[in-house]
Formats: structure tokens, sequence, C-alpha cells
């Protein structure tokens, strides 16, 4: 089998390959990719009506709920959609351990039968950037959604729960 630079000599073409920059790399590395954002500690969390789970699918806008929907930007051409959250949940280290750091909910509707939806991708994008940097925005959720947010992140890893600052345990209190 031919490698990439014999290939891309053969046929003129350039081959692009995407960097990845593990953690011990980013202090060190200055080149293409530099400020990427590290998504290894980000873990997306769905609330669908009365069902609150991980679906690491979300990162690529590949959940269950979102396969097969064909997103608008207006709110208005998905009069029929149930209101769909999706929450990045950032997790954090410290020499102490882990624990949850912050973390930030976005809204979706989902008509499953029209095969639409309705979501805003820079909010999504933005959101989950403010979750990697320590922010808990959790504005629309309902208490019981956060009861149900609070008990995933309790079941999923009770430790860091208990290590997590007080303003995220408090912002999920209902």
């Amino acid at each position: 089998m031919e490698d990439n630079m014999d290939q891309s000599q053969k046929t003129g073409k350039k081959i692009f390959a995407l960097n990845i920059i593990s953690n011990e790399e980013k202090s060190k590395h200055k080149g293409f990719g530099a400020g990427s954002i590290d998504l290894n500690s980000m873990s997306p969390v769905i609330i669908d009506v009365d069902e609150t789970y991980i679906d690491i699918g979300a990162m690529h806008a590949k959940s269950k709920v979102e396969k097969g929907i064909k997103f608008s930007m207006n709110r208005e051409d998905v009069p029929n959609g149930r209101q769909v959250w999706i929450v990045w949940v950032a997790v954090d280290r410290t020499p102490e351990g882990q624990f949850y750091g912050g973390m930030t909910a976005c809204e979706m509707l989902i008509d499953k039968e029209a095969r639409r939806g309705w979501k805003i991708l820079a909010d999504h994008v933005n959101k989950m950037d403010y979750a990697l940097k320590r922010k808990v925005i959790l504005d629309g959720l309902s208490p019981e959604q956060k009861a149900s947010l609070k008990q995933l992140l309790v079941d999923t890893n009770a430790e860091w729960w208990e290590n997590s600052p007080e303003e995220l345990k408090a912002a999920l209190e209902a």
C-alpha cells in the first residue's frame, strides 16, 4: 500500500489530514489547530420529555432524536415539534480528582412524523464552549428536568457530583 506522500506526488493532489492534539501537546503546539477545543471532556445529555440520557452522537448532531431530521433556523417551521434539550456537560480535573465543571442547556424542537426540527447551531456551539469554560447556564429547564439531570449525573458518577462546585449543584436544585 502506498503512503500519502507517494500518492500525492503521483496525482499532484494535496492530501489533508486533521491534527489530533492530546492534552500534553496543547501547551507546546503553536501551528495548525492552535486554539482548538478539546472535546474529550464533554458529554451531551439529552432530555426528551420524560427520558434523560447521555448520547455521544449529539457531538456531531447525530443523536437518537436528531437522526433523519431536517433542521430549520425558523421556529415557525416546526409548529408540532416537541421540546428536546441537549445539555452540554464538561468534566474537569484537579489534583483532588474529577468533577462536573460546567453545563449549559440548548433547546431544540423535534417533529419526528414530519421529519423536521428547529435549532440554532450557533447557540449549540457557543453553549458547548461556555460549558468547557465552567459556565452553568440552564435557562428554560423545568424543575423536573433539572431533577432528572441531577439524578443522571449522580448515578453516572457520585464522586464527580460530590466534587462539583456549589454553583453547579445549586443550579440543579428544583
